[in-house]
């Protein structure tokens, strides 16, 4: 299923693009037909939009699916942009708890109500982010588009920020917080958001240290960050929580401490539980005994010969 992101349009205004241009009739009048804009096309994802299954489509798309097939409760409200008038909300949306749940808790209704947030447009975007920014370096290849996606994440991040400051918050709305920090971080967007990511993976992993997400982000972004030693243990984790890119992350930090051996013996591993990676581990392998290059996000990058 092709889904248009909904954060498309939170981007445009920093790119859009004018495809059609005013032109004279035969008869010399001005031709009346209005000038047509259309958005650019975001430039494909680096990093697999579904760590925990690069088999499967986006936990975002997952979820969309989930709401479509689920009854929907229309209801009638005033129309924000005129009081005056109602408005019919037909369409469910992704609704998570703010507060006073340690549980993952997603349910799908056409409004969120007391205590909860609609995450739709937020989730949308995080997933966008997550494409090119989840692992350091980010992968931009358009810097217009990476200024947007910096703005808004900004935005984004602030008002999980705001939820995320109250003790009680749900777990929903820590983890999001959390790896919105991280991607800022990877961004550089100031050393704030480093300090942010380490709080709110302390925060998570107090209530639930067996979370596979959890452990993979802050495993990868302790190691990407330097602390290589510190990161082995929610990498574990992650692994035996059956995170796909758990592997991965694993050998790229092997390989930043220096242990070769481990860094291809866990490529073995991810080639026995991920049969369809193999050409992937082959290949990253190669480049361990080679010494050729230092980080498998590297290696990825670079077209296979």
């Amino acid at each position: 299923m092709t889904l248009k992101p909904l954060a498309f349009t939170l981007l445009a205004a920093a790119v859009l693009t004018a495809c059609g241009t005013t032109s004279l009739k035969k008869d010399n009048k001005a031709n009346t037909d209005p000038i047509v804009f259309t958005e650019p096309d975001l430039t494909p994802p680096f990093y697999a939009l579904n760590p925990f299954n690069y088999d499967q489509p986006p936990v975002f798309e997952l979820e969309l699916q989930k709401a479509a097939v689920q009854p929907v409760a229309k209801m009638e409200v005033t129309d924000p942009s005129n009081p005056q008038n109602k408005m019919i909300l037909d369409t469910n949306k992704l609704i998570i708890p703010t507060v006073n749940n340690k549980n993952r808790a997603m349910k799908y209704a056409v409004l969120a109500g007391n205590n909860e947030i609609d995450i739709t447009s937020i989730d949308d975007f995080l997933q966008m982010v997550e494409g090119k920014a989840r692992h350091y370096p980010p992968q931009f290849t358009d810097r217009q588009e990476r200024k947007g996606f910096e703005n808004r994440l900004k935005e984004v991040s602030s008002q999980l920020d705001t939820l995320a400051a109250k003790d009680n918050a749900s777990f929903d709305v820590l983890i999001r917080a959390f790896k919105a920090s991280v991607m800022g971080r990877n961004l550089d967007l100031g050393p704030a958001y480093t300090t942010k990511s380490l709080t709110y993976a302390q925060r998570i992993l107090k209530i639930n240290k067996d979370d596979g997400e959890a452990n993979l982000w802050f495993g990868f972004s302790l190691s990407e960050g330097g602390g290589q030693r510190e990161s082995v243990v929610y990498l574990e984790r992650a692994m035996k929580a059956g995170v796909q890119e758990a592997y991965l992350s694993t050998a790229n930090n092997y390989i930043g401490m220096e242990q070769k051996k481990n860094a291809i013996q866990t490529l073995k591993n991810y080639k026995v539980k991920y049969p369809q990676e193999s050409e992937v581990a082959d290949r990253l392998i190669t480049e361990i005994e080679k010494k050729q290059r230092y980080n498998v996000w590297q290696v990825l990058k670079t077209p296979a010969k």
